[in-house]
């Protein structure tokens, strides 16, 4: 599958690389190409190049600059748009969007036509490699409006090795984001660490 990373970050050079290796075609888009991409090599251009290069489009980017990145994408009418984004406050203590309202939705909002679906937000880049705790995998979460796009979009965590659960439609945004701000909360407040990671368990 060809995939689009948007932010070369934690979150899209980690999940970039791994996708590399389960033999999908990544093209990281770029604000400044010349930088080169985070893995030695691979495909890479600027944001519009990217978009249109990819199938399925990941946006890890900083919440502040995800509508310049939205805009820069071009026409993403029936692209699938994988929402990475948390809309944190710089002392990430708190979300700037919530409650009535998401980062999901609002993406959604500002990429008309694309098939949103908010998934890989809840828990650090770091677990991404090595989703397995003990005997148990953590829980990736996702929502979205689209089956088909969330059916692919779980395929690509299931190829990490997570257990993917469907959180429902893409206003469930609001719930999975304030997860993430927990996840935030008890890797580096509490002191827990960010090898943690959220499961849920069946009877």
């Amino acid at each position: 599958m060809k995939i689009a990373i948007i932010g070369t970050g934690n979150v899209g050079a980690a999940l970039g690389a791994l996708w590399s290796k389960h033999g999908h075609e990544i093209f990281y888009g770029m604000r400044d190409p010349k930088k080169g991409p985070p893995q030695p090599g691979a495909l890479h251009g600027t944001t519009a190049e990217a978009s249109a290069f990819g199938d399925v489009i990941l946006l890890a980017t900083p919440w502040d600059s995800t509508p310049d990145a939205i805009a820069q994408l071009g026409d993403v009418s029936g692209k699938i748009l994988i929402d990475a984004t948390n809309p944190l406050a710089k002392d990430l203590t708190s979300l700037t969007i919530g409650r009535t309202d998401s980062a999901g939705e609002t993406i959604a909002r500002l990429a008309p036509g694309a098939r949103v679906v908010k998934c890989f937000n809840t828990l650090g880049a770091s677990n991404f490699s090595t989703p397995a705790f003990r005997d148990q995998l953590a829980t990736m979460f996702l929502c979205g409006n689209d089956p088909e796009a969330k059916d692919i979009v779980s395929k690509l965590a299931e190829d990490l090795g997570f257990d993917v659960l469907d959180a429902g439609p893409i206003t469930q945004a609001r719930v999975l984001e304030p997860l993430a701000l927990l996840w935030i909360s008890l890797a580096y407040k509490v002191g827990l660490g960010p090898g943690i990671a959220f499961k849920v368990m069946r009877r």
